[in-house]
């Protein structure tokens, strides 16, 4: 599909080009099963960036026993005393399973600094230890996928507003969500900070411009595959467009501000 095909994708093309994806994506689970090999996809972004809608399109007809769907929540006391990685290791995908975390240990480098939930320490030891944890996961067998869904503050402003208007969507609504209008400059800085230190050869991160749904989910979907190795590919539909969907490269100007 060319560039343009992709940005003018409306309703009935966008199904039609989701459906060819998603048997991509069962090739790659069945091949995942096959070979006993694991997949550990990182969603991160903006509030209302879309992570749950895009973990809906990539897990849809996937098979349910060997995908799981990882969304932690607020650490109980017991865990906010425990090593700050191992409630997340517990979760790490088995032989033959897709794990996706909406959200993840990134938390700590987000949230929890702009929001004072962590202290400087706490995020400095974060910061300097989460690189070598993804080798060691890398080097023992688990394919880690990182990526990061950018919107414009604009955009993130009428999602939220939606979401309040939207009597299906009130679960989605959190003290959180409400501050990140207020904090969108700490949100940028801590988001720059983390994509320079924690971008590595081994685990880069994928930024992914999200302000259009459709084109975020089909790209993801297409660069993922793109990533993994497995039986029957089909090569055309593992070509992202390179404007929605592109690994970091270090420059700030390629970010939303």
């Amino acid at each position: 599909m060319t560039k343009n095909a992709v940005q003018d994708v409306d309703s009935s093309n966008y199904e039609t080009e989701l459906h060819a994806l998603q048997i991509e994506l069962v090739k790659v689970q069945k091949s995942l099963i096959a070979n006993g090999n694991q997949i550990l996809v990182i969603l991160e972004g903006r509030d209302a960036a879309g992570k749950d809608g895009t973990i809906k399109a990539i897990t849809e007809h996937l098979s349910p026993r060997e995908t799981r769907i990882v969304a932690l929540g607020k650490p109980s006391d017991v865990e906010a005393d425990q090593w700050y990685f191992q409630r997340y290791i517990a979760q790490l995908p088995k032989r033959g399973e897709f794990v996706l975390f909406n959200r993840s240990w990134y938390n700590r480098a987000g949230v929890e600094m702009v929001m004072g939930f962590c202290s400087k320490a706490q995020y400095a030891t974060f910061m300097s230890t989460v690189n070598p944890l993804e080798s060691i996961l890398i080097q023992s067998g688990v394919t880690v996928l990182k990526y990061y869904l950018d919107i414009s503050k604009k955009e993130q402003k009428e999602r939220l507003e939606s979401r309040e208007q939207d009597p299906l969507k009130q679960w989605k609504i959190s003290p959180i969500d409400q501050q990140a209008q207020k904090k969108w400059n700490a949100y940028s800085t801590y988001r720059n900070a983390m994509l320079l230190k924690t971008s590595t050869a081994e685990a880069p991160w994928t930024i992914v411009r999200a302000n259009n749904k459709k084109q975020a989910h089909l790209n993801l979907i297409r660069d993922l595959l793109l990533r993994i190795n497995y039986a029957g590919k089909d090569k055309k539909m593992a070509a992202p467009d390179q404007s929605i969907a592109f690994r970091w490269n270090g420059k700030v100007s390629a970010l939303e501000k």
